[in-house]
């Protein structure tokens, strides 16, 4: 007689995903094997090649969930702060601030994916990519509705100081990142000085 599915338990599918996005998180994605996958969700390597047709496509599954996560967190901060583009910023890096100071945050799970994954044509990269793309023209668009002189120059610096904060984490070293909006204040100040100056 088969053995009855408990209704509460979740999906096969639904397991591995949640449990190949903490490890690949956690542990990065090369020293993460299927078959850890599989035992730790308590299903079959052959299950999980039925839910997922490769590592490669779970991976890249898993970065698309994180992306999608991250912009209904920022779309949700944006939605308090409308016609407010310098207040945006503000809770962005202070969004941020909060995340770095996670102990058991292990910095940007794209970028330490693009460390990983150098190959063009991975299904992954272009995740990455476009997700980065996404902050950079997201951080644009606020820099040049606040009238800093020279949004393009703003954004950048603004997107390198959210990268570096997200990487020292990931080295060990929280404290400097977890100041990560005063800086930002700083650089926003700097160039919007810069206008009244002009």
């Amino acid at each position: 007689m088969a053995k009855k599915r408990d209704p509460a338990r979740p999906s096969a599918r639904t397991r591995i995903f949640a449990t190949a996005s903490d490890l690949f998180y956690r542990k990065g994605i090369r020293a993460v094997g299927i078959d850890a996958i599989a035992a730790q969700a308590d299903t079959t390597k052959m299950s999980l090649y039925r839910s997922f047709p490769s590592k490669d496509e779970l991976v890249a599954e898993w970065l698309r969930d994180h992306d999608a996560k991250f912009w209904r967190t920022w779309d949700a901060m944006s939605q308090k702060y409308l016609d407010k583009p310098r207040k945006q910023l503000q809770a962005a890096f202070a969004l941020l601030a909060k995340h770095v100071a996670d102990p058991s945050a292990r910095g940007c799970p794209m970028a330490n994916a693009a460390v990983e994954i150098t190959q063009k044509d991975h299904p992954a990269r272009k995740v990455i990519e476009a997700h980065k793309a996404k902050l950079r023209a997201r951080l644009s668009r606020l820099c040049e509705q606040t009238g800093a002189r020279e949004p393009a120059l703003l954004a950048d610096e603004l997107f390198l100081l959210m990268e570096g904060a997200q990487v020292s984490t990931v080295l060990g070293v929280r404290i400097p990142a977890q100041s990560v909006a005063r800086p930002a204040e700083a650089l926003i100040d700097s160039h919007l000085a810069a206008k009244r100056r002009a």
